[in-house]
């Protein structure tokens, strides 16, 4: 669906050797975590994975999120949707698939870590939650931005069985979209664009969701005036992407609570 009927109107990443990180007030803790990295389908396994584990209050059982980050690794972005998410009564997971590969960031060597290779950091976490008591089997949801809606993107394909390892659904950020080779997505995803991007083209988006074996799966929403990071809090910006490419991003007051609204919507349906 390429339409947008509004809803509303309305650092350097943590060593791994810290074992808690406060999230928010006293209701919840990030724990810091390691899991394999586990290969499938054309994705190799990569190092040893950390990350960091943030929950509700209580025992559980929570349906958990992948929390997916974008170019620029986990940092302060990443924090602040997995409070969120936590707010919003899911366990959290947020790999770091770049420092354990010696990387800080991808955003102008977008080759160094690709989306596909990520797919097996997917995996990985996906089993480690399996492991979790506190994880409900089998309602494990993603959320990506940027170089993680595309990570999203990837990991919804049916060449990679991620649903047979319990993932259920995707929400992608104005992800970088790959009409030739992701069009075999085989669990529900919900893509959320800016027309306006120049870093990751809603064209390309509009291409590959019209191109797709089960259209059905995509709900795609498109915000005609939006820029790339546009539910990023941030004054507007111009930053360097890939081949000396320069990049606007923008904080969108009408997309960022739209697509907010929409994404919890959608996790409820599907994870609840």
């Amino acid at each position: 669906m390429a339409i947008f009927p509004s809803l509303y109107t309305s650092a350097m990443i943590r060593a791994f050797a810290i074992a808690v990180l406060l999230l928010f007030g006293s209701q919840a803790v990030a724990q810091s975590v390691s899991f394999p990295s586990v290969p499938v389908g054309t994705s190799q396994a990569g190092p040893e994975m950390s990350g960091w584990v943030s929950k509700p209050p209580g025992d559980g059982p929570f349906p958990a999120i992948i929390l997916a980050h974008s170019c620029a690794g986990v940092g302060r972005h990443t924090d602040a949707w997995a409070k969120l998410l936590v707010n919003w009564g899911y366990l959290v997971l947020a790999p770091d698939s770049f420092n354990p590969r010696g990387t800080k960031a991808v955003c102008t060597t977008p080759n160094v870590v690709t989306p596909n290779m990520r797919v097996a950091d997917i995996a990985g976490a996906l089993d480690y939650l399996a492991t979790r008591p506190d994880v409900v089997k089998g309602k494990v949801g993603i959320i990506g931005h940027s170089h993680g809606g595309s990570t999203v993107i990837r990991s919804a394909q049916s060449s990679f069985a991620l649903d047979k390892r319990g993932l259920v659904a995707g929400v992608a950020y104005y992800p970088g979209c790959n009409p030739q080779f992701d069009t075999a997505i085989d669990i529900p995803v919900l893509l959320l664009a800016g027309d306006k991007d120049d870093w990751t083209s809603s064209d390309r988006c509009r291409k590959l969701v019209g191109s797709l074996a089960r259209g059905d799966l995509v709900e795609a929403i498109y915000y005609p005036e939006a820029y790339h990071s546009f539910d990023v809090k941030a004054a507007d910006r111009t930053v360097p992407g890939a081949a000396g490419k320069q990049h606007r991003l923008v904080y969108d007051t009408v997309a960022a609570p739209d697509a907010e609204a929409r994404t919890r919507a959608f996790f409820a349906k599907y994870l609840r």
